[in-house]
């Protein structure tokens, strides 16, 4: 696998769904999702990061916060190329467990230089929280910003974006709800 040096980790949501941070919900034989985020990723990439409003975190990991007031995906994008002198980071949502080295590569294959970004889309459609970003579109994320548009989608939109399709929903499962995440658990035991 072609290494790419840096991932980070995005879990600075309100998990207003869940009821709770999902972030510090506990996962497999991991204390929480984002440790075993963490630790998966690490066997890929040389630099993991934790894109967070603040260090909530009682483990060894280190946080990028946002440097905006708002709580976006985008405001992280952008605090991540703020902070990183990286030309491109891999980015997963702190929710997408079953997103797996196969995953990662085939996106890695599928890389190349002329895209902002390249991104993961499944049959239940685009999955932004899934991908490799790219220096080049911080000015149109700038520009989304100043707008008050939010929405990664219309950012890739914008973008020139590589979309790389897989056949499955499964892997991209977000754990939104109660529900979703006592099923995963289940499905992690079974895996």
């Amino acid at each position: 696998m072609k290494k790419i040096t840096y991932a980070v980790i995005f879990a600075g949501g309100k998990s207003s769904r869940m009821g709770e941070d999902k972030a510090l919900l506990p996962f497999a034989n991991y204390p929480t999702l984002t440790k075993f985020q963490l630790d998966k990723l690490r066997t890929l990439f040389d630099e993991v990061y934790i894109s967070a409003k603040e260090n909530k975190f009682d483990f060894d990991c280190r946080v990028i916060q946002d440097n905006y007031l708002e709580n976006s995906p985008l405001v992280g994008l952008i605090s991540v190329f703020e902070t990183l002198q990286a030309e491109e980071i891999f980015i997963l949502s702190v929710d997408a467990p079953f997103v797996g080295k196969e995953i990662i590569e085939k996106l890695l294959e599928q890389n190349e230089s002329q895209f902002d970004a390249i991104v993961a889309q499944s049959p239940s459609g685009l999955q932004p929280l899934c991908g490799f970003y790219k220096r080049s579109i911080l000015p149109l994320a700038y520009i989304q910003l100043e707008k008050g548009n939010h929405r990664l989608g219309d950012l890739l939109r914008l973008a020139n974006t590589r979309l790389v399709a897989f056949d499955e929903d499964g892997p991209f499962t977000n754990l939104n709800h109660p529900e979703e995440y006592q099923e995963a658990l289940k499905r992690f035991e079974n895996h």
